[in-house]
């Protein structure tokens, strides 16, 4: 008995410990399986709570948007609209009724995402806590369930996950994000746990051998990522996953668009991993390749990858504005045919260029390819900054090319997307400036800052100084305790290579010179490789070694192919990454009366718009004035002045244009 006994135990304590071995043997693989996934990914973004934005150009934004930015959105939130009015509502439980649009709560969500960022980087306790207190309101929203909409909370919760077009889950992603974006600047898990909850609830309604479910605006996937990512909870990664998996299967019972003749209106004509084309509504189709470039960078599933590829080049090749603006079209956010780009009429929603941002540099993660950083930069200093104004509460939500005097900057909107939009955009810019993998360190934005990497021979503190996108020069000064052998590979912007956009959509003019960037250590210059548009310096580093990065920028013309009808004869300008445009404030009151030759010279001029210190462009060109008659025209010289796209409409409503007729065309020469 003894004997049995012994072995009885013995048989247990073997069980146990291979339950212990086998438990440990799970923790190794799911380490290594993280570790797999994250393979995936080229460049691993430096996160923005580890980057001190010293910069001259952007550290003024983001201040403004720390203060006037965040103070109009707070203001409009809490006083103007009912947005947050409609939580405290629904924490009373006294049967009120919803006030507003039914996606309002997204707008309270971005906002708190854009003040986490502001908090992390300013430190304003005033912000904190105002943050904390909608936080607090928010939790005491959420029902029992997890749930968490004020819209069908308010107006009938038998009616909630019965039309997929109705933002609840674009809200909730929104609400991750913003959690996700507190907890990391905080530390506070107190947001973090009611969106923990909430996607818990999501997960227990929808997936595979539950109820099927399109999101209508793409959102919640890209987010679901995000919370994957603190969490490391995979559910949430296989419910984005899954998420994408369920367009293109006809499964649009349950949408009420109506008004659309099909789904293309939001990318659910086809499965995401055999899209060619760009359609619809180009934020919905921002989020969506973002996500999906977000669950591939974990999952290594590389047909997520083609088909994304497929799609961008359907968009930067043929659907693109000069500006990195996206979606011509008003009449549904978004794209139409190819290379159908109008001007005047150009909607370029700003939402739409901040999901350029997201998207690119996650393409950029995925292949390690500098091109979609070319992309990002052009959308960063144009598309998108042109929706903030220089004083930081007014904003865009179109961004036409050109206007004959009617559009103006508005302090708010009734679907008020853009606003937080763009302030979390620029309140985050510390998120895409460096990058790190494989031992090599890279510099995607040029953006006065510095940031620690760790590195397998102790830490190296990069710390960059610049006056771009004014000039061409970084100062980059590396220290350190031990000596690194690491490669550091600066961008080799297009537009510093001959190449104003990727895939020839827009081309510069003959007259272009051809120069090469220069790369300096301690003054001397160095030779380095180019790979993947990356100018590659690799030696032996010490402390205090100093690298200046020098990139030619002279004034640019750019001529866009001939299926682009609207920008036929024209010209516009850059220098740099910016796009600049000639408005009628600075031109005698008319911008539309000017021939700008092919042979004409534009020279630089310091200048100011309103408080912004700009490098301006002036040339002397051919002005057309109509006669007394009305049909005949005089021509005469004058002094043009061009200023960067995203400056416009600051001093009030007036004419602009970015493309510049070469020869003389009778239309609107009094604007």
């Amino acid at each position: 008995m003894k004997n049995v006994n012994l072995f009885q135990k013995n048989n247990s304590i073997n069980s146990k410990a291979i339950a212990i071995a086998m438990f440990f043997i799970l923790i190794i693989f799911s380490h290594l399986t993280i570790q797999a996934q994250n393979n995936s990914v080229k460049i691993e973004p430096v996160n923005f709570s580890n980057v001190n934005v010293t910069d001259n150009f952007w550290k003024p934004k983001m201040d403004l948007v720390a203060t006037k930015t965040l103070a109009a959105c707070i203001y409009q939130t809490e006083e103007k609209t009912p947005r947050i009015r409609n939580f405290e509502k629904v924490a009373r439980k006294k049967g009120e009724k919803h006030e507003g649009v039914f996606y309002d709560d997204s707008d309270v969500f971005k906002a708190l995402e854009a003040m986490a960022y502001a908090i992390k980087t300013s430190h304003d306790k005033n912000l904190e806590a105002k943050a904390d207190e909608w936080i607090d309101k928010i939790a005491a929203a959420q029902l029992e369930d997890g749930y968490l909409n004020t819209f069908y909370t308010l107006t009938g919760l038998d009616k909630r996950w019965s039309d997929m077009s109705m933002h609840e889950d674009y809200n909730a992603g929104h609400m991750i994000e913003a959690a996700v974006a507190y907890y990391d600047a905080t530390g506070k898990r107190k947001f973090l746990d009611v969106v923990i909850k909430w996607a818990n609830y999501f997960d227990s309604l929808f997936g595979p051998g539950k109820r099927d479910w399109v999101t209508g605006h793409q959102e919640l996937e890209l987010a679901l990522v995000k919370l994957y990512r603190v969490t490391n909870d995979k559910k949430y990664l296989n419910l984005a996953d899954w998420l994408l998996s369920e367009r293109g299967k006809k499964l649009a019972k349950g949408y009420t668009w109506t008004e659309w003749k099909d789904t293309a209106y939001a990318q659910d004509v086809v499965p995401v991993k055999e899209q060619k084309e760009i359609t619809g509504h180009a934020v919905r189709a921002m989020y969506l390749y973002t996500g999906a470039a977000d669950v591939a960078a974990h999952t290594g599933d590389q047909d997520y990858v083609t088909a994304m590829r497929r799609v961008w080049e359907d968009v930067v090749f043929r659907n693109m504005y000069i500006t990195g603006g996206i979606g011509s079209a008003g009449s549904n956010e978004g794209f139409t045919n190819d290379y159908d780009l109008p001007n005047e009429q150009a909607y370029c929603e700003t939402c739409a260029s901040v999901g350029m941002v997201f998207w690119n540099q996650r393409m950029n993660s995925l292949t390690g390819n500098a091109e979609y950083i070319d992309v990002l930069e052009k959308s960063l200093y144009n598309g998108a900054l042109d929706g903030l104004s220089l004083t930081g509460d007014r904003f865009f939500y179109g961004n036409p090319l050109a206007s004959s005097g009617k559009n103006d900057r508005r302090e708010w909107f009734g679907t008020a997307c853009c606003p937080a939009n763009i302030a979390r955009l620029i309140a985050s810019l510390g998120n895409y400036i460096y990058g790190y993998s494989n031992g090599k360190i890279f510099v995607n934005l040029f953006v006065g800052s510095n940031t620690n990497f760790k590195l397998p021979n102790g830490d190296l503190q990069f710390t960059m100084a610049t006056n771009y996108p004014w000039a061409g020069s970084m100062k980059c000064t590396l220290n350190m305790k031990k000596k690194q052998s690491v490669p550091i590979a600066f961008r080799l912007p297009g537009w510093a290579n001959g190449i104003p956009a990727p895939g020839q959509l827009y081309f510069y003019d003959n007259n272009t010179k051809d120069e090469k960037p220069i790369v300096l250590v301690n003054g001397k210059e160095v030779n380095y490789q180019i790979e993947n548009g990356y100018v590659l310096v690799q030696q032996e580093w010490k402390n205090n070694d100093v690298i200046e990065y020098k990139l030619p920028m002279e004034v640019k013309k750019i001529m866009a192919r001939d299926e682009l009808v609207q920008d036929n004869g024209r010209i516009a300008l850059q220098r740099g990454p910016i796009v600049y445009c000639v408005e009628a404030a600075d031109n005698n009151g008319k911008a539309w009366n000017l021939i700008a030759p092919s042979n004409s010279t534009f020279t630089t001029e310091a200048f100011s718009v309103v408080d912004e210190k700009v490098i301006s462009l002036v040339a002397n060109l051919p002005v057309v004035q109509l006669g007394a008659d009305g049909l005949s025209v005089q021509t005469m010289v004058q002094k043009i002045r061009a200023i960067p796209y995203y400056t416009w409409c600051n001093r009030g409503s007036n004419s602009m244009q970015v493309w510049l007729p070469t020869t003389f065309k009778h239309e609107k020469i009094n604007n």
